[in-house]
């Protein structure tokens, strides 16, 4: 077996495919484009403070949406920060739930998951969004030794400091920890920068490169490659 105590995951995009949910608010990024563009260019900014910036030192929440309301506005008062908060939980956090209901996850995720539990491994999860919510409508709830958003930690993937949050959760150092995300550039860095051992999650058209790279990163297309690649 591989030599860790716990395997955690990225949830969008690593345990379902992208794709589907994209399609299904079609209709809602069309009507709401301003704000999702705005609402991902004051997500850029976050990823990209560096401690000393005073940005960083502001609640997750309250910067969140002072940017957004600054980029889509201009203005970035008390009220528009208010009114933006609502927004944002409005149309983004909880605008999916009606179409996210007919998502299906990728080919044996509960398998590989029931399957790693069994091998006596601690199961984790880190999103940049709220993830509690999709995991019921997912019905995965139920199975996890710790679940994380790094919103509520204060610091977006690529940053170490949510890997090395669930890391603790998890009761384990982060070098006997393996996550699974479908981003090298917010996955994989992010949880190596942290000093965890990696796995990428790639399309089925990739599946040809689905090898292993070393005994820290691995990248496989199919579930049941990743659970061979950890007990075997």
């Amino acid at each position: 077996m591989l030599e860790i105590d716990a395997v955690a995951f990225d949830l969008d995009g690593t345990l379902y495919p992208n794709y589907r949910f994209y399609l299904r608010i079609l209709p809602f990024a069309a009507k709401e484009h301003r704000l999702l563009r705005a609402f991902g260019k004051a997500r850029a900014i976050i990823r990209a403070t560096r401690v000393g910036d005073p940005l960083y030192e502001q609640e997750f929440y309250e910067a969140q949406a002072f940017l957004t309301a600054r980029i889509l506005d201009g203005e970035a008062g008390h009220a528009e920060i208010v009114a933006m908060r609502q927004k944002i939980e409005t149309y983004i956090y909880r605008g999916w739930e009606p179409v996210f209901k007919n998502v299906r996850l990728f080919p044996h995720v509960p398998e590989t998951l029931a399957a790693l539990k069994r091998e006596g491994l601690k199961l984790g999860l880190l999103s940049d969004f709220p993830p509690k919510r999709k995991l019921t409508l997912l019905g995965l709830s139920g199975i996890w030794d710790a679940v994380l958003c790094s919103e509520e930690i204060g610091r977006l993937k690529p940053d170490p400091k949510s890997f090395m949050a669930l890391a603790e959760e998890l009761g384990a150092t982060p070098g006997r920890v393996l996550y699974v995300g479908n981003s090298r550039r917010y996955d994989i860095a992010g949880a190596a920068h942290a000093g965890m051992k990696t796995a990428l999650k790639v399309p089925f058209l990739l599946q040809s490169f689905s090898k292993p790279i070393d005994r820290k990163n691995f990248i496989f297309c199919d579930y049941r490659y990743l659970f061979n690649y950890v007990i075997k």
